[in-house]
């Protein structure tokens, strides 16, 4: 009887299989890439659109608390689950027309009424159902009293109004150089884009809101 000889798997392979193999198993790859790639696109774009993004500031209306170059992360789920609170610092959607067109702008405020609140500003201080309110995220010039209303906050006195249900109240940190809910009313709870939670560019300013 003779002998059974086992032979190496692939040993024997010629020279064109070899070659067939390594191509076949570098489109396995390329394809194993791409489908990473497009996934991971896919999630950050789901991110963006609906939990978290990245929005830069531009402009002095929230200073001291955010400079222009600032970029902020924002949450933007944060009031499919809960309700606004006052200090919240948020983006909105800003909806004008301009001509036939409607205008789109993100704007980053700071919530200072709530709904259904009486709200009163008077020589600067801002009173809630007829009690003044601590801010202390306002700047010392804004605070204090040693320096002309319209330095400190730009609108010494406005309202009372009463907010609506489904409205807030927005001001900027830096009152003189603020266009706000002073100029252009409450904004509708649902036009709000998501709470800002922290700094996160340059490193300097990182900080939690």
């Amino acid at each position: 009887m003779n002998p059974v000889v086992d032979e190496p798997i692939g040993d024997n392979m010629s020279g064109e299989n070899k070659s067939d193999s390594k191509r076949r198993s570098g489109w396995r790859q390329i394809r194993e890439w791409l489908v990473v790639i497009v996934t991971a696109v896919v999630i950050a774009t789901a991110l963006r659109t609906f939990v978290v993004q990245q929005f830069y500031i531009a402009g002095p209306s929230m200073e001291t608390t955010l400079f222009g170059d600032d970029r902020v992360l924002v949450n933007k789920l944060a009031y499919r689950f809960g309700e606004p609170s006052r200090g919240d610092v948020i983006v909105f959607d800003r909806i004008t027309l301009n001509g036939d067109s409607v205008q789109h702008d993100d704007l980053i405020k700071r919530v200072i009424g709530l709904p259904g609140e009486k709200l009163e500003i008077r020589d600067c201080v801002v009173f809630i159902n007829d009690v003044a309110i601590a801010e202390p995220w306002l700047s010392a010039e804004v605070t204090n009293p040693e320096y002309d209303p319209p330095v400190r906050c730009g609108t010494a006195d406005h309202g009372p109004i009463t907010i609506g249900e489904d409205q807030v109240f927005l001001i900027g940190d830096n009152r003189p150089m603020s266009f706000d809910s002073r100029m252009f009313g409450p904004v509708d709870v649902d036009v709000i884009v998501g709470r800002a939670l922290v700094v996160i560019w340059p490193p300097s300013d990182m900080q939690r809101l």
